[in-house]
């Protein structure tokens, strides 16, 4: 590298800032018993932000927690906030 005069350029560690605290508002229904024995009873969700290269885009999935698959996913550049 040195004959070559290369040098290691590496990016910067990424971190990612925590969601905050939990909303004890809303209740936990399923109380961590993920065990379902019938499809379309419980379904999770989660949202995931994803580097594109030159900015974020978000990932929306819902899973059903029966058959341990996807049921609905979407993709956007930016989040539609809505108001309550």
């Amino acid at each position: 590298m040195k004959e070559l005069i290369i040098v290691s350029c590496q990016e910067r560690k990424h971190k990612y800032n925590r969601g905050g605290n939990e909303r004890i508002d809303i209740p936990n229904l399923l109380n961590r018993q993920f065990a379902v024995t019938k499809p379309d009873q419980v379904w999770c969700g989660d949202v995931t932000y994803i580097w594109t290269g030159s900015r974020w885009a978000y990932l929306a999935v819902v899973l059903d927690l029966f058959a341990r698959k996807q049921n609905r996913w979407a993709g956007q550049c930016h989040l539609h906030q809505t108001q309550n």
